[in-house]
């Protein structure tokens, strides 16, 4: 076997469960999640950053729900989401008082597509067993599916401690960042098993181990795929802010992803002040488009300029592009299918300009500074048009509207899309 070919990712194989409707693991594709940061007693809050979230493509939206009048609000937001026509299924994120809620709101219990359970604050001492039960009980009731979700920020502390004295008074001790990720497991795996032993199905058990250390995510995933075959849910806690939390999630759970393992996953972002919830959307449907393991908008290819670029226009172009592909997509992805798979080029100059273009299924090669004002246009590899003047921008974003009905809505391809073999086979293929 070749080393590219021994790079290929190979899906962890898991058993699958069913959250509202939506496929985790046993193959199925990756899963993006996301949560919401409103008071979920704002019933109309709520309802607007779920829609916003599921319309930017989160599959799965997680609620807080941690007092009466969150638990109450529950199913007015799935009723509400309903008329809207959203049914992105809900996950309750629960703690401390999980069991009362559940049980003393049951529209919540049954509204709900998914409990969160960390059995790191479900109860202390003999409360601890019998306040998981409870939960675990309002699941088998109501038929829902559970994630055990272990958090180091609020592991067990009587596990923890009773772990750390073992390693203690061992013949070779291991370091307390070992204990800790061994601590994180074993707290996952005893909850699923005990979860079992209560009656719930191996079919309804995801787990999950969030640390916002990189190293620590990968080792203690990689320990807790070994040891199990429940679906898995990754995330990077507490990533951070911008640059450093995109960068810390994908360097994560990229090698996990690579490795074959993750199931469903989620970028915790911290938003700016007032920023918009649905990046950490876009970024996990980044991680796994760039990685191949999936598609959900066509993807621009730009160069990065250089002293050949020195004109704003190429940058302005990709991201017009790339904003109107995206505002697209909602309508696009129901009448036109595959067009998610799209790749669209555009490139600032004539030196790599039209290699790259040729290669995407659409693309162009604007002018660099002091270079012919005009800029070419590729479909499918061939040289179609060529565009000039102030309105290239508006030019190219018809000719790709264009495209995209041709090719993947079977409709009659305009004049400067000259249809090629390699357009006829993507019709096929759809």
């Amino acid at each position: 076997m070749s080393t590219i070919e021994s790079s290929i990712m190979r899906r962890r194989a898991t058993r699958s469960a069913n959250i509202g409707g939506v496929a985790v693991g046993g193959g199925a594709p990756i899963v993006v999640q996301s949560m919401t940061n409103t008071d979920t007693a704002d019933v109309a809050g709520t309802v607007t950053q779920v829609k916003a979230l599921a319309d930017a493509g989160s599959e799965l939206v997680r609620v807080t729900v941690n007092t009466s009048a969150a638990a109450q609000a529950v199913p007015l937001i799935r009723d509400r989401l309903a008329a809207l026509g959203c049914a992105v299924p809900l996950i309750g994120d629960f703690h401390f008082n999980g069991h009362k809620l559940l049980t003393e709101s049951p529209a919540c219990a049954e509204a709900l597509a998914k409990y969160r359970i960390n059995p790191g604050n479900v109860g202390k001492g003999s409360k601890r067993d019998t306040q998981f039960a409870i939960m675990i009980e309002q699941a088998l009731k109501w038929d829902k599916p559970v994630r055990i979700g272990v958090n180091w920020g609020s592991l067990d502390a009587e596990l923890l401690a009773r772990m750390m004295d073992e390693n203690a008074r061992s013949a070779a001790p291991l370091d307390a960042a070992h204990v800790m990720r061994e601590a994180l497991v074993v707290s996952a795996i005893d909850g699923a098993q005990r979860a079992e032993e209560l009656g719930l199905g191996t079919d309804r058990i995801i787990l999950s181990c969030k640390v916002s250390g990189v190293q620590d995510l990968i080792a203690v995933y990689g320990e807790l795929a070994r040891r199990c075959d429940y679906p898995l849910h990754l995330g990077l806690t507490e990533a951070g802010m911008g640059s450093k939390g995109i960068v810390a999630s994908t360097a994560a759970m990229s090698v996990l992803l690579q490795q074959g393992i993750g199931d469903t996953i989620r970028v915790s972002l911290t938003p700016e002040p007032n920023g918009d919830r649905t990046r950490e959307v876009l970024v996990a449907q980044e991680i796994l488009q760039t990685m191949g393991l999936r598609s959900f908008a066509p993807q621009v290819t730009a160069c990065p300029g250089c002293g050949r670029t020195t004109s704003t226009v190429f940058q302005e172009l990709a991201e017009k592009i790339q904003a109107y592909l995206r505002e697209q997509m909602p309508g696009w992805r129901a009448r036109y299918p595959g067009v998610e798979t799209m790749t669209v080029a555009v490139m600032g100059c004539v030196v790599n300009g039209p290699g790259e273009s040729k290669m995407a299924n659409i693309g162009i090669s604007l002018p660099g500074t002091g270079e012919v004002p005009v800029a070419p246009v590729y479909v499918d590899g061939q040289k179609t048009v060529t565009l000039k003047g102030e309105r290239i921008a508006e030019d190219f974003q018809q000719i790709v509207a264009d495209y995209v009905r041709a090719t993947y809505g079977g409709e009659p391809a305009m004049p400067h899309l000259k249809p090629t073999a390699r357009t006829i086979a993507v019709k096929a293929v759809v």
